[in-house]
């Protein structure tokens, strides 16, 4: 499924930089946060909500990540024309959260899922440790393409539905919302212990579904919703099937129309996720 942007926004280029593992924090049986930063950081501008970057990482066998040089709208196709058994493997993760310290330096939060079958990125995760370095591709400017939540301008009321893998940017997306405007919203998560803290101005109801307590958790959850009236938006992200049919509960049965739904596949069920 295309995701659907609400404006129109310029594509700011995006460019590889050298960022440093400042520390690691378990957030729950599920999820870890790594906070990267260091000298390379320099420069990286994202946009706040569900803003995204993508890892490089070292094949087995390789000391470091093979990319190639630059960025930019062409870095993708560079990328690609290496031979596949060399070239760095990627995974994208979405941004909990980016700051400025006082000493000029900047912060940059990821919030990794750990799968029970872990791949590249799962393992990563577990490995990483200060003093690591890590080369991503970044936003270079804060209105870029990987930027999708974007209610427009006359949204009366928003609706979020994601699972573990969106999770993060579900949230920076709700502290980003402006105060009063409400929010009705659907959050899966694996565990109870998975819960997090959530800050906002935004008049949000938040559910949990917590699938080790027995959670319903697909569209029907939405369906059954009594939805406040006026204009809405949506964002939904996660697994690509669920996403699909609550897309299509939101147009075809609620009467939302396409542009006022923004749709992102973070991942598909019954691929490994060495592919995923």
């Amino acid at each position: 499924m295309t995701p659907t942007t609400a404006t129109a926004h310029e594509i700011a280029p995006f460019r590889l930089f050298d960022l440093t593992v400042l520390r690691t924090r378990r957030l729950g049986p599920s999820v870890l946060r790594i906070t990267l930063g260091g000298p390379g950081a320099e420069g990286f501008s994202g946009g706040g909500r569900d803003q995204s970057l993508s890892i490089l990482l070292p094949r087995p066998g390789q000391r470091e990540a093979v990319v190639p040089a630059g960025g930019g709208e062409a870095w993708h196709e560079k990328w690609r024309a290496l031979p596949e058994g060399e070239r760095a493997v990627t995974r994208s993760y979405a941004v909990r959260a980016q700051r400025l310290r006082a000493d000029g330096s900047t912060e940059v939060d990821l919030d990794v899922v750990l799968h029970d079958a872990g791949g590249p990125g799962c393992r990563w995760a577990l490995a990483a440790s200060p003093g690591d370095r890590l080369a991503v591709l970044g936003p270079t400017a804060a209105d870029n393409a990987t930027v999708r939540f974007r209610p427009p301008a006359d949204t009366d009321w928003v609706l979020i539905r994601a699972d573990e893998t969106a999770l993060p940017a579900a949230a920076a997306a709700l502290e980003w919302l402006p105060a009063g405007l409400p929010a009705r919203v659907w959050l899966e998560i694996p565990r109870t212990e998975d819960r997090q803290a959530l800050n906002t101005a935004a008049k949000a109801r938040i559910r949990w579904l917590v699938r080790s307590e027995g959670a319903v958790c697909g569209v029907e959850t939405v369906r059954a919703a009594e939805l406040p009236g006026g204009t809405p938006y949506a964002w939904i992200a996660g697994e690509a099937s669920g996403v699909r049919a609550l897309h299509h509960h939101l147009v075809h049965e609620r009467g939302f129309g396409h542009e006022r739904v923004t749709s992102s596949a973070y991942w598909r069920r019954g691929l490994p996720e060495q592919q995923a």
